[in-house]
């Protein structure tokens, strides 16, 4: 009889976890989860952060929000782009390390973006917009850039609905380029935070958005560990519209 490696030996736990949590059974609970009793949504999520004057988190502080403005900043200038929208502005944090000669920022948060306001209040190349993503056709036409930015904010994405009007909107408002800095797994751990959500958002533009495509992928120069495992770390994604599309 031929002897087989047990299957301790042949997997890791976090192997098996990786591999459960990619069935759909697994995948049905964890939704579930996410939305437990407790959590109200992820706009309410945020809104309820801010208002107790909690700030974006991590992510957009020290070497995280240097890593992204770096990486931006170079493609701005690199590409001579001259209008930028963000889908998720947050705090304002993150911008204040940007330079973009005019900027549009959105989030579902009435209160980070009166914040935002009032933070860079006197500077004219700079907007901010309470996002609302069920009725956002008149506000998409407004603000409507070169340059669509998403960063850290699909994986908070946890609801189905949100994330594809999300989604839509943010290829929607750009002209020439999308630039998302996030995970893209569809691993998603038992224990995690109720607010995070992990998807391949990639197979989501492959079969929504086909007049872009992925032109550059920038692995996070940040080391694993900041993160807590490989499949939780957010990279860069780069998107351009295609030869021959025009936008709509």
């Amino acid at each position: 009889m031929t002897s087989h490696p047990s299957l301790h030996s042949r997997w890791s736990l976090g192997k098996l976890i990786a591999h459960a949590t990619r069935l759909p059974i697994v995948k049905g609970l964890l939704r579930r989860f996410v939305n437990r009793p407790g959590f109200r949504g992820s706009a309410d999520y945020w809104e309820e952060r801010y208002t107790a004057g909690e700030s974006s988190g991590m992510g957009s502080y020290g070497q995280f929000a240097e890593f992204k403005a770096a990486v931006i900043n170079g493609f701005v200038a690199k590409n001579e782009v001259v209008s930028v929208t963000e889908f998720g502005c947050g705090d304002g944090n993150q911008l204040s390390l940007m330079r973009y000669p005019h900027y549009n920022g959105l989030d579902v948060s009435a209160t980070v973006v009166q914040g935002c306001r009032e933070r860079f209040r006197g500077d004219a190349s700079k907007r901010f917009f309470h996002y609302h993503p069920d009725r956002s056709a008149k506000q998409l036409q407004e603000v409507r850039a070169d340059l669509a930015v998403s960063l850290d904010v699909i994986y908070h994405l946890v609801e189905d609905d949100v994330f594809e009007s999300y989604m839509s909107d943010l290829f929607l408002a750009a002209t020439r380029f999308v630039i998302i800095y996030s995970t893209n797994t569809d691993i998603n751990s038992v224990g995690q935070s109720p607010h995070v959500r992990h998807r391949v958002f990639t197979e989501w533009i492959a079969a929504n958005a086909v007049e872009w495509e992925m032109f550059d992928h920038l692995v996070s120069q940040l080391p694993v560990e900041h993160f807590g495992r490989m499949e939780s770390r957010p990279d860069f994604y780069f998107f351009r519209r295609k030869i021959g599309t025009t936008s709509r």
